[in-house]
């Protein structure tokens, strides 16, 4: 069985998979092929930067209550490019690193298939109502998924 895709739009259309998620922590991948390519035929910084943002965002979002879900908002990003990756698995791990009470931040790292970080960055995001502690509100579409 092959892991769910992180459900948004835009993450769909980039092709996501949640690889792993637990309190704090987020494993989130691509398989990229020629659509996340740019001119010079390497991933775009797009898509990394992206899934940067995903994770950082994601490390804060678990939530321990089937059919209930946390949501956020990125409130500030950086990304720092330590490489560059061809087509093919690209994977970011993030974590949250500290919290207060509305706001959390997050440290996200991205590899490439062969396991060399290609980018890391730093990320603060605030948590939408309802979301701030582990058991999240009730969410008919977390519902039907669980």
């Amino acid at each position: 069985m092959s892991a769910p895709h992180v459900s948004a739009p835009y993450h769909e259309l980039l092709g996501f998979i949640l690889e792993e998620w637990r309190e704090n922590y987020v494993r989130i991948a691509i398989e990229a092929g020629e659509q996340h390519l740019n001119r010079s035929s390497i991933v775009h910084g797009g898509a990394i930067l992206s899934l940067i943002d995903q994770a950082g965002g994601m490390s804060g979002l678990w939530c321990d209550t089937p059919g209930h879900s946390r949501k956020g908002v990125t409130v500030d990003l950086n990304c720092h490019f330590t490489g560059q990756t061809l087509p093919g698995r690209v994977y970011a791990e993030g974590r949250m690193v500290s919290r207060g009470g509305k706001i959390y931040f997050a440290r996200t790292e991205v590899f490439d298939s062969q396991g060399r970080m290609v980018a890391f960055g730093s990320s603060t995001h605030r948590w939408r109502g309802g979301s701030e502690t582990l058991s999240g509100s009730p969410d008919p579409a977390a519902a039907g998924s669980a």
